[in-house]
Protein backbone atom coordinates (compact mmCIF):
# COMPACT_ATOMS: atom_id res chain seq x y z
CA UNK A 1 0.00 0.00 0.00
CA UNK A 2 1.19 3.36 -1.12
CA UNK A 3 0.96 5.67 1.86
CA UNK A 4 -0.70 9.03 0.77
CA UNK A 5 -1.63 11.08 3.76
CA UNK A 6 -1.17 11.04 7.64
CA UNK A 7 -4.72 9.28 7.64
CA UNK A 8 -3.05 6.34 5.58
CA UNK A 9 -0.46 5.60 7.92
CA UNK A 10 -3.10 6.28 10.74
CA UNK A 11 -5.29 3.40 9.68
CA UNK A 12 -1.73 1.03 8.53
CA UNK A 13 -1.05 1.99 12.04
CA UNK A 14 -4.22 1.04 13.53
CA UNK A 15 -3.98 -2.50 11.65
CA UNK A 16 -1.10 -2.96 13.39
CA UNK A 17 -2.58 -2.35 16.53
CA UNK A 18 -5.78 -4.59 16.03
CA UNK A 19 -3.17 -7.35 15.68
CA UNK A 20 -0.88 -7.19 18.32
CA UNK A 21 -3.95 -6.61 20.96
CA UNK A 22 -5.53 -10.06 19.62
CA UNK A 23 -2.03 -11.45 19.93
CA UNK A 24 -1.75 -10.29 23.44
CA UNK A 25 -5.63 -11.99 23.85
CA UNK A 26 -4.03 -15.16 23.09
CA UNK A 27 -0.35 -15.00 25.25
CA UNK A 28 -1.75 -13.36 28.28
CA UNK A 29 -3.78 -17.14 29.78
CA UNK A 30 -0.12 -18.72 29.28
CA UNK A 31 1.25 -15.89 31.24
CA UNK A 32 -1.31 -16.34 33.68
CA UNK A 33 -0.62 -20.17 34.30
CA UNK A 34 2.53 -19.61 34.15
CA UNK A 35 2.82 -17.04 36.63
CA UNK A 36 3.33 -18.69 40.75
CA UNK A 37 2.39 -15.07 42.29
CA UNK A 38 -1.46 -14.98 42.50
CA UNK A 39 -1.31 -10.94 42.45
CA UNK A 40 0.50 -11.12 39.36
CA UNK A 41 -2.14 -13.75 37.88
CA UNK A 42 -4.65 -11.71 39.09
CA UNK A 43 -3.23 -8.52 37.36
CA UNK A 44 -2.61 -10.45 34.15
CA UNK A 45 -6.59 -11.63 34.53
CA UNK A 46 -8.08 -8.40 34.59
CA UNK A 47 -5.12 -6.98 32.15
CA UNK A 48 -6.77 -9.63 29.59
CA UNK A 49 -10.54 -8.45 30.08
CA UNK A 50 -9.19 -5.22 29.46
CA UNK A 51 -7.60 -6.13 26.45
CA UNK A 52 -10.82 -8.00 25.26
CA UNK A 53 -12.07 -3.99 25.50
CA UNK A 54 -9.34 -2.40 23.88
CA UNK A 55 -10.05 -5.25 21.24
CA UNK A 56 -13.41 -3.53 20.81
CA UNK A 57 -12.55 0.11 20.87
CA UNK A 58 -10.23 -0.84 17.71
CA UNK A 59 -13.01 -1.78 15.91
CA UNK A 60 -14.96 1.07 17.18
CA UNK A 61 -12.21 3.29 15.15
CA UNK A 62 -12.58 1.30 12.11
CA UNK A 63 -16.47 1.02 11.65
CA UNK A 64 -15.71 5.12 12.21
CA UNK A 65 -13.82 4.98 9.45
CA UNK A 66 -15.88 3.36 6.96
CA UNK A 67 -13.03 0.92 7.26
CA UNK A 68 -13.58 -3.38 8.20
CA UNK A 69 -11.31 -4.11 11.00
CA UNK A 70 -8.66 -6.02 9.93
CA UNK A 71 -4.85 -6.62 11.22
CA UNK A 72 -2.20 -5.91 9.88
CA UNK A 73 0.77 -8.74 11.10
CA UNK A 74 2.85 -7.02 13.34
CA UNK A 75 6.09 -8.93 13.74
CA UNK A 76 7.82 -6.17 16.35
CA UNK A 77 5.43 -7.27 19.05
CA UNK A 78 5.43 -10.64 18.00
CA UNK A 79 8.89 -11.08 18.85
CA UNK A 80 8.53 -9.30 22.05
CA UNK A 81 6.30 -12.03 22.97
CA UNK A 82 8.42 -15.24 21.59
CA UNK A 83 11.03 -13.57 24.01
CA UNK A 84 8.55 -14.32 26.29
CA UNK A 85 7.34 -17.26 25.31
CA UNK A 86 10.92 -18.69 25.41
CA UNK A 87 11.76 -17.43 28.79
CA UNK A 88 8.32 -18.87 29.93
CA UNK A 89 9.77 -22.32 28.75
CA UNK A 90 12.72 -21.97 30.71
CA UNK A 91 13.26 -24.43 33.88
CA UNK A 92 12.83 -21.69 36.82
CA UNK A 93 12.48 -21.20 40.46
CA UNK A 94 8.88 -19.80 40.27
CA UNK A 95 9.87 -15.91 41.51
CA UNK A 96 12.34 -15.74 39.14
CA UNK A 97 10.19 -16.84 36.10
CA UNK A 98 7.52 -14.35 37.27
CA UNK A 99 10.49 -11.87 37.46
CA UNK A 100 11.12 -12.47 34.25
CA UNK A 101 7.41 -12.64 32.95
CA UNK A 102 6.81 -8.90 34.85
CA UNK A 103 9.95 -8.28 32.33
CA UNK A 104 8.33 -9.46 28.80
CA UNK A 105 4.74 -8.15 30.02
CA UNK A 106 6.32 -4.74 30.82
CA UNK A 107 7.92 -4.78 27.37
CA UNK A 108 4.17 -5.23 25.80
CA UNK A 109 3.15 -2.17 27.71
CA UNK A 110 6.07 -0.21 26.39
CA UNK A 111 5.36 -0.96 22.69
CA UNK A 112 1.52 -0.64 23.33
CA UNK A 113 2.11 2.66 25.28
CA UNK A 114 4.01 3.93 22.23
CA UNK A 115 1.93 2.82 19.90
CA UNK A 116 -1.21 4.37 21.40
CA UNK A 117 0.27 7.64 22.28
CA UNK A 118 1.06 7.99 19.04
CA UNK A 119 -2.30 7.10 17.21
CA UNK A 120 -4.21 9.55 19.70
CA UNK A 121 -1.73 12.32 18.51
CA UNK A 122 -2.48 11.81 14.63
CA UNK A 123 -5.94 11.53 15.66
CA UNK A 124 -6.46 14.44 17.10
CA UNK A 125 -4.20 15.97 13.97
CA UNK A 126 -7.42 14.36 11.92
CA UNK A 127 -10.02 15.52 13.72
CA UNK A 128 -11.30 12.34 14.80
CA UNK A 129 -12.54 13.09 18.01
CA UNK A 130 -14.07 9.83 19.53
CA UNK A 131 -11.01 8.33 18.28
CA UNK A 132 -8.34 9.94 20.21
CA UNK A 133 -11.20 9.62 22.95
CA UNK A 134 -10.84 5.84 22.85
CA UNK A 135 -7.27 5.76 22.19
CA UNK A 136 -6.29 7.53 24.98
CA UNK A 137 -8.72 5.32 26.97
CA UNK A 138 -6.73 2.61 26.32
CA UNK A 139 -3.14 4.38 26.80
CA UNK A 140 -4.15 4.90 30.16
CA UNK A 141 -5.22 1.38 30.59
CA UNK A 142 -1.67 0.55 29.60
CA UNK A 143 0.29 2.81 31.45
CA UNK A 144 -1.83 1.82 34.63
CA UNK A 145 -1.04 -2.14 33.87
CA UNK A 146 3.11 -0.86 33.39
CA UNK A 147 2.43 0.67 36.71
CA UNK A 148 0.74 -1.88 38.61
CA UNK A 149 3.48 -4.73 37.27
CA UNK A 150 6.53 -2.57 38.54
CA UNK A 151 4.45 -2.04 42.37
CA UNK A 152 4.10 -5.92 42.35
CA UNK A 153 7.73 -6.32 41.00
CA UNK A 154 8.83 -4.44 43.64
CA UNK A 155 6.76 -5.37 46.21
CA UNK A 156 7.99 -8.66 46.84
CA UNK A 157 8.81 -10.49 43.48
CA UNK A 158 12.46 -9.23 42.78
CA UNK A 159 13.15 -9.26 46.17
CA UNK A 160 12.54 -12.93 46.13
CA UNK A 161 14.09 -13.40 42.76
CA UNK A 162 17.03 -11.12 43.95
CA UNK A 163 17.58 -13.97 46.99
CA UNK A 164 17.78 -17.08 44.67
CA UNK A 165 21.43 -17.97 44.29
CA UNK A 166 22.78 -17.31 40.91
CA UNK A 167 24.04 -20.12 39.01
CA UNK A 168 27.36 -20.69 38.61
Amino acid sequence: MRLNSLKDVFLEELKDAYDFEKQIVKALPKMIKKSSSSQLQSAFEEHLEQTKNQVVRLEKIFDSMGQTAKASKCEGLRGIIDEGDDLMGEDAEPTVRDAGIIAAAQKVEHYEIATYGTLATWAQELGMQDAVRLLNETLEEEKTADKKLTEIAKRGINVGAAQRRAAA
